[in-house]
């Protein structure tokens, strides 16, 4: 029988519920801190029986943000989190654990940092690197406004966050900011897969030395007693302390940018974690304190397997056996990411200058197989999109066919690149964006609405979007066949395919489905099967609706989409992607350029505005990009162009006489 439990111990009083804002904790004791820690590791494992989240990274901080919110007050000092993932239990200690069960639903809670859902939460961070710098600046802008002289500010990073180029550009300018700064590296050995790099090593080093995080409080008082002043002893004294300094850890890196550092301590225990906050935050000085924490902590499977358990499938526990048990209850899909691994697969097992690189997202984009069985051409370069695409391009300028497989929402921090390195140098790199369009949950930070419009501004770069399953493998064997720039979009879901016969992918081609004397529906990307079932239904009730799978953004198939502009009553073009410079943009543009008339093509994408979080079906029946929404777009212009048509002529251009 599997059930679920809030409380390990139902007999104990329950401490969770009464936490309706940080200020509560002071009167905790460490041992109901602790109690208070079990308590909310079950409210997360609450949520994952009813939807899948963001897990495993959220396990491992739940005493880390026990610890920030009983030292510091966050209505007053600064607080973000790198990244905005891991922020659940900062949620349930900042009165919003009533309505946790409600997190990465639509109305609910988001996901990541939300600053309309709290005080507390001052940035929506869904993207890593990014705080420190805003950090900087909100410490900047505290000490040029006086706005509060004691006012802390506190950024907690990620390991696999670390490395990425902002980081070290912030750290680059800590010389010019002053007054109480503590960055947290929260170091887990992990990003969504096991971290990798230089740095990586470098931490690891760290965490291996428990020298240091038992001497330091001791060592330096006694260390900082040591004047830094001019005579030959002296300066022989403060040579001394450096390298004590440097025997007692490796941290040097970090205090010759600017900082103290202070670590590795233990990430879950509590009382250590107070203490050295607490000392911490008595310092004037930008302070790295290190802290060595678990993903996954205090729930097996997940310490295990943290990868999988990143943001698995819901599941519930079986308590026969302590709670230790994930059981799933979804078995796995193939969905269009599975398509595009298994196609990167096969071609390079065909050809060996093939190479695929990835920025910490291997498991996401289910490129497991590849870093396995071809590890000398798989590179994950962690979370540096900007440095994935230098570096594919010098791979191509070097002879290669590089892959950049990177989700859309992360490769817009690698745009420059894209311009400098790739189209402008007209290199064969192929970039295959998962995640394009609307990511349901995962919410506004996360959803690949702008690439269409991004991408298709470069000379040499071809976009591409597949209809449906058949389309995706054919994109990829005719991107790494030309000697250009390509880039493949293709969205979160499972992978869907339209029945009958298909013509081939050829460069710049679109394809006919049916032709409709009525209207035409052009469809752009994985939304073709919604387009034809909506023109089925559109058939069924009397109005004769083609469709078209574009594939192509750039170069456009001119004929054929003239074709249905000239001969149909009207032509709705559908695509999951912003409205302004999109796919639908492009077909006005060629339109306009070939003095049609486009008083007839209606467009349906993404509005001027940012898309929340919810599911992806119900976010696009709200946008009008479900079958129903698009058929029913089609009966409305149906409708007017009949109204239209039976209007005098003189009718159709008078004007008011205040015009």
């Amino acid at each position: 029988m599997l059930v679920h439990s809030w409380l390990k111990d139902q007999s104990m009083p329950q401490i969770l519920p009464t936490i309706s804002c940080p200020s509560d904790l002071s009167t905790l004791s460490l041992c109901e801190l602790e109690q208070l820690a079990d308590e909310m590791r079950e409210a997360l494992c609450s949520v994952m029986s009813l939807r899948s989240a963001h897990f495993a990274s959220n396990l491992g901080v739940v005493e880390l943000a026990i610890a920030l919110h009983q030292v510091f007050d966050f209505r007053t000092d600064r607080l973000l989190w790198d990244t905005g993932h891991q922020v659940y239990p900062h949620k349930l200690l900042t009165g919003r654990n009533k309505t946790i069960h409600t997190i990465r639903t639509k109305g609910g809670l988001m996901g990541y940092p939300n600053p309309v859902e709290s005080e507390y939460d001052l940035f929506m961070t869904g993207h890593a690197g990014s705080s420190l710098s805003t950090l900087l600046g909100l410490r900047s802008g505290d000490d040029l406004l006086r706005a509060d002289e004691g006012r802390h500010a506190v950024a907690v990073v990620g390991d696999g966050a670390f490395p990425s180029g902002v980081v070290f550009e912030a750290m680059n300018n800590l010389g010019r900011v002053q007054g109480k700064l503590l960055v947290i590296l929260n170091d887990n050995q992990m990003s969504i897969c096991p971290r990798v790099g230089g740095l990586a090593d470098y931490l690891d080093r760290l965490r291996v030395n428990p020298a240091y995080t038992g001497l330091k409080e001791e060592v330096v008082k006694v260390l900082n007693k040591v004047p830094l002043l001019g005579d030959p002893v002296e300066r022989f004294l403060t040579q001394v302390k450096e390298s004590i300094k440097a025997g007692l850890h490796g941290g040097m890196l970090f205090e010759e940018l600017g900082f103290r550092y202070i670590g590795p301590i233990d990430g879950h225990n509590i009382g250590l974690l107070r203490k050295y906050l607490r000392m911490v935050k008595g310092l004037s000085e930008p302070v790295l304190l290190h802290v060595v924490t678990k993903k996954g902590h205090g729930f097996e499977p997940a310490e295990r397997d943290p990868a999988h358990f990143h943001a698995p499938p819901r599941f519930e526990r079986d308590l026969r056996d302590k709670g230790r048990i994930a059981v799933m209850k979804e078995g796995p899909q193939r969905t269009y990411s599975h398509v595009a691994s298994d196609s990167i697969y096969d071609l390079m097992q065909r050809n060996p200058r093939i190479t695929v690189l990835t920025a910490a997202m291997c498991q996401g984009n289910q490129l497991e197989r590849i870093r396995d069985e071809i590890p000398d051409r798989f590179f994950d370069v962690g979370i540096c999109e900007a440095h994935a695409v230098a570096f594919a391009a010098g791979q191509a300028k070097a002879g290669l066919r590089p892959i950049v497989d990177i989700y859309s929402t992360f490769l817009q921090r690698a745009f420059d690149h894209i311009f400098q390195e790739v189209a402008l140098q007209n290199l064969p790199v192929t970039f295959m964006m998962d995640r394009a369009g609307l990511t349901g949950p995962d919410g506004p930070t996360h959803h690949g609405a702008f690439d269409i419009s991004y991408l298709r501004l470069f000379p040499n770069l071809i976009v591409m979007a597949p209809g449906d399953e058949y389309d995706l493998p054919r994109m990829l064997d005719l991107a790494l066949s030309h000697d250009a720039p390509s880039a493949i979009r293709y969205p979160k879901m499972v992978a869907k395919r339209i029945p009958g016969e298909r013509t081939p992918v050829t460069l710049g081609g679109a394809e006919v489905i049916a032709w409709g004397e009525d209207g035409c529906i052009v469809c752009y990307g994985a939304l073709l099967p919604a387009c034809v079932a909506a023109a089925n239904a559109l058939r069924a009730a009397g109005l004769d609706v083609g469709v078209i799978n574009a594939r192509f953004s750039k170069p456009l198939d001119q004929e054929t989409i003239s074709r249905a502009i000239k001969s149909c009553h009207f032509v709705v073009t559908v695509e999951e992607n912003a409205l302004i410079g999109g796919f639908g943009s492009a077909v006005l543009e060629m339109a306009s350029a070939a003095g049609l008339d486009t008083r007839a093509i209606h467009r349906l994408g993404i509005p001027d505005h940012f898309v929340e979080h919810g599911d992806r079906s119900d976010l696009l029946a709200d946008l009008g990009l479900s079958a129903e929404g698009i058929a029913a777009t089609c009966r409305e212009l149906a409708a007017t162009s009949r109204e239209e048509s039976t209007k005098p002529p003189e009718a159709e251009y008078s004007h008011p006489a205040s015009c």
